[in-house]
């Protein structure tokens, strides 16, 4: 009698669980994870952009890259991405 009133606790304790997983992440359409991994991949090219931009020294060098920040910035704004 113990035996199977633990296996019952346990199998509300795995469902429990698996309610509240179900709640936390929504479902994204395909359409969706396809523009949220090309955000992610802009981003980390922004950040690289920003940080040789920190380091350049020649002025050649720094308009290509600036040109290249407002080309990701553009991109990154007509995905729905806003500066903070």
């Amino acid at each position: 009698m113990a035996r199977g009133w633990e296996s019952k606790s346990v199998q509300e304790q795995i469902a429990s669980a698996r309610a509240r997983e179900g709640d936390t992440k929504p479902r994204l359409t395909p359409e969706q994870l396809a523009i949220a991994k090309k955000c992610d991949s802009l981003l980390l090219h922004r950040t690289r952009v920003l940080h040789d931009l920190e380091n350049c020294h020649d002025e050649r060098y720094r308009k290509t890259l600036s040109d290249g920040l407002a080309y990701l910035e553009s991109a990154l704004t007509d995905l729905g991405w806003t500066a903070s």
